[in-house]
């Protein structure tokens, strides 16, 4: 399928698709109609670049379906995963930061559905009531998540770490399998190392030693948790002797 494919081949989305929605979940159904009628929409396969971190924010995003995964690049040139967003929300929104570049590189998770609108349109998007506010709650909500991340890297020990990002994971994005909640995108252990800033081989380390104990199961890109209980308690206590 090539790009021009993969554009606008949703472009008839009905608007009780977005009702539900935080940012317009206030509005009447035709300010949705003509919202959706001035966005683009398209496909992405997993692994595609939305945007990247400095470019120009000519767009700003909605994550109809799918996952998307937050990257950053460090003064060291390391990458690493800041977030992981679900569907039903912005992305992308430089300018309710202040920002003309973006400030991450985005990249699906798994096969994604997205909106997306002019960045000129911004101030007229927020002149809608509830979706200015519902806007910088989901910033606030975001610069939240990342404090207690640098918190959390420097204060927890690796084991807590990547326990707590595993239940963060499952809470936003989980779905009930038979053999309990799995992390409902691809997720390699390379991806678990680049979120909890540790290497690939103390993932590793970990995830088997987990498997072990029957709080997990790993396979290729899919990790479930099968006892999130126990995990819990890890994610609190500090690394055994």
């Amino acid at each position: 399928m090539t790009t021009d494919d993969q554009t606008r081949t949703l472009a008839r989305l009905d608007e009780s698709l977005l009702t539900h929605m935080p940012p317009f979940s206030r509005l009447a159904r035709g300010e949705i109609r003509q919202i959706l009628d001035l966005s683009t929409s398209r496909r992405y396969p997993e692994g595609q670049s939305v945007f990247s971190e400095g470019a120009a924010a000519d767009r700003f995003f909605m994550l109809l379906d799918g996952y998307i995964r937050v990257l950053r690049i460090t003064e060291t040139g390391e990458q690493i995963i800041a977030l992981h967003i679900p569907p039903g929300q912005l992305f992308g929104i430089a300018r309710a930061l202040g920002r003309t570049t973006y400030p991450a590189t985005a990249v699906t998770a798994s096969e994604s559905i997205v909106l997306s609108w002019p960045t000129s349109l911004w101030d007229r998007f927020i002149a809608y009531d509830g979706f200015s506010t519902e806007t910088y709650k989901t910033v606030g909500t975001r610069v939240g998540e990342m404090n207690n991340r640098m918190v959390e890297m420097a204060t927890l020990q690796v084991e807590q770490r990547v326990a707590n990002a595993l239940l963060r994971l499952i809470e936003q994005t989980g779905r009930q399998v038979p053999e309990g909640i799995e992390v409902d995108f691809p997720i390699t252990r390379q991806d678990l190392s680049e979120l909890t800033a540790t290497t690939l081989h103390t993932v590793s380390r970990l995830l088997s030693a987990w498997e072990k104990d029957g709080l997990v199961k790993s396979r290729r890109k899919r990790i479930v948790v099968c006892d999130p209980q126990a995990l819990l308690a890890l994610s609190h206590s500090g690394p055994k002797a």
